[in-house]
């Protein structure tokens, strides 16, 4: 896996992926604290939801949609590492197993997701869910 990052100016930066895809990213360059776009770490924190979001779709197949709403703690001292994120996952669709859904979420965090496995090495993981029935 490759990728780069370049600077562009003042605390901007453009991140391509190996696959050639672009996202501009920063941090708070202006006195209104405006970014043009996501920090470094607020990029780690989607991620570890996108890559655990993706197992649970994978793992489910017969969902509607999949949202994961995270919470981060960050240590005080550099490097501010994570030290708590917390998972909340809406899952969508029709008469879903209560069980099954928790399965995938289990599956995800405790073995497939290698963000989430990254993440646990300096911030406690915790997660819940919640499944909302299209058929009603």
């Amino acid at each position: 896996m490759k990728a780069r990052v370049k600077w562009v100016e003042e605390r901007t930066f453009v991140g391509e992926s190996g696959s050639g895809h672009k996202v501009v990213l920063g941090t708070a360059s202006s006195p209104e604290g405006k970014t043009p776009g996501p920090s470094p770490m607020e990029l780690v924190l989607i991620g570890t939801g996108g890559c655990s979001a993706y197992d649970v779709v994978h793992i489910l197949e017969a969902v509607e949609d999949c949202v994961v709403e995270l919470e981060a703690d960050r240590a005080e001292t550099d490097p501010k590492v994570f030290t708590r994120i917390h998972m909340h996952f809406i899952v969508k669709g029709r008469a879903l197993s209560r069980d099954k859904v928790k399965r995938a979420i289990d599956l995800s965090i405790d073995k497939y997701c290698s963000a989430s496995a990254m993440m646990a090495k300096t911030a406690t993981l915790t997660h819940d869910f919640e499944i909302v029935d299209t058929a009603k």
